[in-house]
């Protein structure tokens, strides 16, 4: 067994996200505090898709909104792009990451070229330049834009609901991408289609992502590496013949007994 979370561990020059001894606790000034987050470390390298997973309320959905700000770590340091979370404007920040989440988080009211062209208004476009880029991120989804940009999210299947989400995370072309289960409420066949089509896609686009799934079989399907959470920290980080040949403890080797694994 390996010693601890580092196998396969990331070099830290070249990560787009790095994250060392990152504490998040809730109720703190409670009789009963939660600690979230236990001291956790993590490096994504530019480019690279790394899948959290774990048991629920291991933390993975809080560390993921700990990039992007909507959660404030309390202790610890987390870069993106080489700078702290904590010297960058909030706002500037989160509309520099995209966002993906379950069900794709469409506004009803909008129609889908609204949903995927909100950014894009709050960041001052002409209206030609963002149609113009709608109808591209709609085409890179597999969508035909003058069938589509029109509907409304309750004209939309759940896997073309989750593809518009992906065109609206996509809108300001950031180069990191946080994805929270983003297949996880659709049904088997279209999970397996949408998961064979993002990876495509993030080969095509080429950005950083961070993805938080409950399936193990997707996390070694989509991630160039596996982050296994468990109470809030890292339990071992690495390609899928690191959990396989070396696990890290015994909490790994009886959740990879949980799955029956696919193979490639």
């Amino acid at each position: 067994m390996t010693s601890g979370p580092t196998a396969s561990a990331a070099p830290a020059a070249s990560s787009a996200l790095r994250l060392r001894a990152v504490e998040k606790v809730y109720g703190a000034d409670t009789r009963t505090p939660v600690r979230a987050l236990r001291g956790v470390d993590l490096d994504v390298l530019a480019e690279e898709t790394v899948c959290l997973i774990g048991p629920s309320g291991c933390g993975k959905t809080t560390l993921l909104r700990c990039v992007n700000r909507l959660e404030r770590a309390d202790a610890g340091e987390i870069l993106v792009r080489g700078r702290e979370s904590r010297a960058w404007d909030p706002i500037e920040l989160r509309r520099s990451i995209g966002y993906v989440i379950q069900r794709g988080g469409l506004f009803p009211h909008l129609t889908v070229q609204e949903n995927i062209a909100l950014l894009c208004r709050l960041e001052g476009w002409e209206r030609t330049r963002i149609e113009a880029r709608c109808a591209e991120l709609l085409a890179l989804v597999q969508l035909e834009p003058d069938e589509f940009r029109a509907r409304y999210p309750r004209e939309l299947s759940g896997g073309q609901r989750q593809r518009v989400g992906i065109a609206r995370a996509l809108a300001l072309d950031p180069d990191i991408v946080l994805m929270d289960e983003p297949f996880g409420a659709l049904d088997p066949i279209t999970r397996t289609e949408l998961q064979s089509e993002f990876r495509a896609l993030a080969r095509r686009v080429g950005k950083t992502v961070l993805l938080v799934t409950h399936d193990l079989n997707e996390a070694f399907a989509l991630g160039s590496r596996v982050a296994l959470m468990l109470d809030g920290r890292v339990e071992q980080i690495g390609r899928r013949e690191d959990f396989e040949q070396r696990p890290a403890s015994s909490f790994v080797e009886h959740f990879l007994e949980r799955f029956e694994v696919a193979r490639p």
